[in-house]
């Protein structure tokens, strides 16, 4: 993708002008349907509509959606919480509990940050149905990555 990514501004939320532009930066959560709302280092909300291309037996929305969903919204409340000089950050571990299985509607993920080092920053995702009810949840660990030289 050839847009700009936006400033980070510490503790700062992001324009919601450039919530796309930061989106654009990974183009496979763009194409399978992810949307950003809202995008703060304290908190960042996205969500994704039930579509039969992204179901499973049953008409479930796929644990791969979800995932993916709870990894793109995680991963910019990762960004926004880099500590300065970092040139941008990783997924290394990521773990998903699903409590419910999702037939309709949208999904709503909110990523809130549990741990931000020099090395790492943590962030739970909860994935939430229509109703407010949890229908899964995600951990990723992600590396901050430094410039090279």
């Amino acid at each position: 993708m050839t847009e700009k990514i936006p400033a980070r501004v510490p503790g700062g939320a992001v324009a919601e002008g450039e919530l796309t532009a930061l989106l654009g930066t990974m183009p496979y959560a763009v194409s399978l349907g992810v949307e950003l709302e809202a995008a703060s280092a304290a908190e960042t909300r996205g969500h994704l509509h039930w579509a039969p291309e992204r179901c499973t037996i049953g008409g479930a929305l796929h644990g791969g959606a979800l995932m993916s969903l709870a990894d793109a919204v995680g991963a910019v409340c990762a960004y926004l919480n880099l500590p300065a000089g970092a040139a941008g950050t990783t997924t290394v571990e990521s773990k998903t509990n699903f409590f419910r299985a999702l037939r309709s509607g949208t999904v709503r993920a909110v990523a809130r940050p549990l741990h931000t080092g020099r090395s790492f920053v943590t962030v739970q995702t909860d994935l939430v149905d229509d109703e407010g009810r949890l229908a899964g949840q995600t951990t990723q660990t992600q590396a901050v990555l430094m410039p090279r030289d």
